[in-house]
């Protein structure tokens, strides 16, 4: 269960996060789902990070940046979106965060990140931190079981795959991961947010050839 994973994201949190601030786990479809997306961080705004918080702990939560992907790769309703896109950061409350991820499940997606580890801001990780979650990883791919994998960025990708990736060169490419004798696709797309902002385009773009099942 995915579940019990989470005690273990905590531990880690008081190792490798801000102490104040609660890990950020995983949402959606959990078995089966078409996309699991692996990104690479959460920070604290992320609403579901504060200690107040009494709702799920998924990735996004209270932001803006990320959900133009999914409406734009036709992952997300909109009627959903355009209230996203209305509310402020604070104006979420734990209903509507389950409103969100009901949407994402019923659209049939995984998100999560590499680290679990909220930080109080965007700042890098060292591979070294990002590895201490491979194997949680791994566990979480594991038990939902996913049609295809989404890495974003140079770095979560090359940690998974064991490689060394660069996004630009290698798009709309495939690459076989092997977890517990079963044979996953990873396709690494351009990370699309904060100083990826630019590469948003490029990332709609792959993912809407990816989700279309061309083969390679």
């Amino acid at each position: 269960m995915l579940e019990e994973l989470n005690k273990e994201y905590d531990k880690l949190q008081l190792k490798y996060g801000a102490k104040e601030l609660h890990s950020i786990y995983n949402g959606g479809c959990t078995s089966h789902p078409d996309i699991f997306f692996v990104f690479m961080n959460p920070t604290g705004r992320n609403i579901a990070s504060l200690s107040n918080w009494k709702g799920i702990h998924s990735p996004w939560i209270g932001t803006k940046n990320i959900w133009p992907l999914f409406y734009n790769i036709g992952l997300l309703d909109e009627n959903i979106y355009l209230e996203i896109k209305r509310r402020k950061g604070k104006e979420w409350d734990e209903d509507f965060a389950l409103e969100v991820y009901n949407n994402v499940k019923q659209h049939k997606f995984f998100i999560t990140n590499l680290g679990k580890c909220t930080q109080i801001d965007a700042r890098a990780l060292p591979d070294e931190v990002y590895k201490k979650y491979l194997n949680l990883l791994l566990k979480e791919i594991d038990i939902v079981k996913p049609k295809k994998i989404i890495t974003f960025g140079n770095q979560v990708s090359s940690i998974l795959l064991n490689q060394k990736i660069s996004v630009s060169i290698c798009r709309k490419k495939k690459f076989p991961l092997i977890v517990n004798n079963q044979k996953y696709d990873v396709y690494p797309v351009y990370y699309p947010v904060g100083n990826g902002i630019f590469n948003m385009d490029k990332a709609i773009e792959d993912l809407k050839w990816i989700i279309g099942d061309h083969n390679d």
